[in-house]
């Protein structure tokens, strides 16, 4: 089994006069959540629809599960899942009759999937409701699932949570993560709420101006983006003893003016802050800190601009 559904090689795409995509090399393992990052107009859906068909490269290669021909590209894009541009819900039918109009498109055999589809995104109780009736959240749901039929191996979503509510969002990311851990679908998501991509992919590219600027892991990200604790007291020196003796870490730094950064126990701060004032110990300061996704990216882009 190949390591990677997709990855690219001097990947780049010119129209006209314009450079959309400017040599990019990605890797996208298999059983991954690869978050896409950069600005509108970076190039994010652009090497969507290459990598899905929808447009061709002007140079550069891509691989697919492994193959890299064109007729076996073919093939391998039958194991994909797409929802880049919103796709052709027809308003005045039911999702069932919606999923049917696709599959029967696609060539895709049998009806079981769809009762299975449906209940995947948790539609299967709109019953004869019209998708005209239906809210935004429910809509980006149809289209997951028109995605989702013929059980594609890779899911490919360019903003699959643009316009909906919080809460719309939270079930949006639940209903990923449970696909990816579940099933195993390895998906490519692009999204502009860097947080919400922070929550739930296992990967990152950067990408700006056309250019792929830096991929990398969760852990990868995490560490320079570390998360801490900013504690400042009256003793750091009691303070540190403290942290050694009472909750057995040695994963904090104390810099020079005092202040004390903790890098464990960030989902229990309170146990840290009751043992410190246990030990008599003054608390004048006590923040969580740490660099977020979106001033990483702001930084990295910041850097090559």
């Amino acid at each position: 089994m190949n390591e990677y559904v997709l990855r690219t090689r001097r990947l780049t795409k010119k129209y006209k006069n314009q450079l959309a995509l400017d040599d990019v090399s990605l890797n996208i393992r298999r059983g991954s959540i690869y978050g896409f990052i950069g600005q509108n107009g970076a190039g994010k859906s652009t090497l969507m629809k290459l990598a899905t068909g929808m447009a061709f490269p002007t140079s550069g290669t891509i691989e697919l599960f492994g193959e890299s021909g064109e007729k076996e590209l073919v093939r391998a894009r039958r194991r994909m899942g797409i929802a880049i541009e919103q796709p052709a819900l027809f308003p005045q039918l039911t999702a069932k009759e919606n999923l049917e109009i696709h599959r029967l498109q696609r060539g895709i055999p049998g009806m079981e999937g769809i009762k299975k589809t449906l209940e995947l995104v948790g539609l299967e109780g709109t019953g004869m409701k019209k998708a005209r009736n239906f809210s935004l959240g429910m809509k980006q749901r149809l289209a997951l699932a028109v995605a989702l039929l013929g059980d594609p191996e890779f899911l490919v979503l360019d903003e699959p949570t643009n316009g909906l509510d919080p809460v719309g969002v939270v079930e949006m990311r639940d209903l990923l993560r449970r696909l990816n851990r579940e099933i195993g679908i390895t998906i490519l998501i692009s999204s502009h709420i860097l947080s919400e991509l922070h929550l739930l992919a296992t990967h990152y590219g950067i990408i700006h101006k056309g250019r792929l600027l830096e991929e990398l892991t969760l852990d990868e990200l995490q560490r320079k983006c570390r998360q801490y604790i900013r504690i400042k007291v009256d003793s750091p020196q009691r303070a540190a003893a403290v942290l050694e003796r009472e909750l057995a870490t040695t994963e904090f730094e104390v810099l020079p003016d005092g202040t004390i950064q903790l890098f464990e126990h960030l989902e229990h701060p309170s146990r840290v802050s009751g043992a410190l004032a246990e030990a008599g110990l003054a608390i004048e300061q006590f923040m969580p800190m740490g660099e977020a996704l979106e001033s990483y990216f702001t930084k990295r882009i910041g850097g090559e601009a």
